[in-house]
């Protein structure tokens, strides 16, 4: 199972919606995992259904509790 958050390390495709460096929250979506593909709420924060992206752009983050909490009431 893929970590709750994920780190950008390429946003060449996107740099308006992608920061490298940033942590994103990743939200479950099993068939587009299927495909290669992360569900990511991204910089545009309307759409907290998230955006698809290639699981190619992040890597998996573990977080302590403290900051997963503050990333989850940001909305990111």
């Amino acid at each position: 199972m893929m970590s709750e958050f994920v780190i950008c390390i390429n946003n060449d495709s996107n740099p308006a919606s992608l920061i490298v460096g940033k942590v994103y929250r990743r939200l479950p979506d099993p068939e587009a995992e299927s495909h290669n593909v992360l569900r990511i709420v991204d910089e545009d924060l309307s759409g907290l259904d998230g955006y698809l992206y290639p699981a190619s752009m992040f890597v998996p983050v573990e977080l302590p509790e403290k900051a997963k909490q503050v990333l989850m009431a940001v909305g990111s």
